[in-house]
């Protein structure tokens, strides 16, 4: 108990001394998943629009699918990651294998269905009294999207925020095509399973309560944006 104890305390000393390890850790998690998260809403929002407004046989089906596709297994992405940027993959010429784009690759491609599955729920929240009044009064497609998107902007919000926490938090996928390289490639998650393995205890309790402190605010994000309303 003493010894965990004094674990602990270098932990927090590590943390409010800025450690350069657990900064450098933090900052390159940080920038990796906000990156993807951004790259992202950047491709993934105009794909939801497009879905949402569109009408076309198996729309349903697709949507189920999208949403299906929430919980796949981490190490699965990792491994189509891998695959692409592999030396014999399609991508192998750009030599991304165990970089930090990489990880980002892999993170955008987890959070995909997030994004759109959750962007569509939040434009199918908005009464559709409101767009045939845009409508009616001549906007077109691309005006109508925009009104519609300002109109569920909260819910649309907390999809982001969803969709960063379930970048932050990867670990199977970074693992593998990131490789924990120390000063390149390692994460805050890949890094607690990495000091964990090797008994750096207080290290690994740093990282940890970093990470579970980053979960509690990307939660309580989530909550007060869907708690707003337009």
């Amino acid at each position: 108990m003493e010894r965990l104890a004094e674990s602990f305390s270098i932990a927090l000393r590590l943390i409010l001394t800025a450690d350069p390890t657990v900064a450098e850790i933090t900052f390159r998690t940080l920038a990796i998943s906000a990156g993807a998260t951004l790259a992202g809403v950047l491709l993934f929002m105009p794909l939801a629009c497009l879905l949402h407004f569109s009408s076309f046989p198996g729309k349903g089906v697709l949507l189920c699918f999208i949403q299906a596709l929430y919980g796949v297994p981490t190490v699965s992405i990792g491994l189509i990651v891998f695959l692409v940027f592999s030396r014999t993959g399609p991508l192998g010429s750009l030599s991304l294998l165990f970089t930090p784009q990489a990880i980002a690759a892999a993170e955008l491609l987890l959070i995909a269905p997030v994004l759109i599955g959750q962007v569509v729920a939040s434009l199918k929240g908005v009464p559709p009294d409101a767009l045939d009044t845009i409508r009616s009064l001549g906007a077109g497609r691309l005006m109508s999207a925009l009104v519609i998107l300002r109109e569920a902007r909260f819910s649309v919000l907390s999809a982001v925020f969803l969709a960063f926490g379930r970048a932050i938090s990867e670990v199977g996928a970074a693992m593998m095509v990131g490789g924990n390289i120390a000063g390149r490639t390692r994460t805050l998650t890949t890094a607690i399973s990495l000091e964990v393995g090797r008994g750096e205890t207080s290290l690994s309790i740093a990282l940890g309560i970093i990470l579970l402190a980053l979960a509690l605010i990307v939660s309580t994000a989530v909550h007060w944006t869907g708690q707003r309303k337009p």
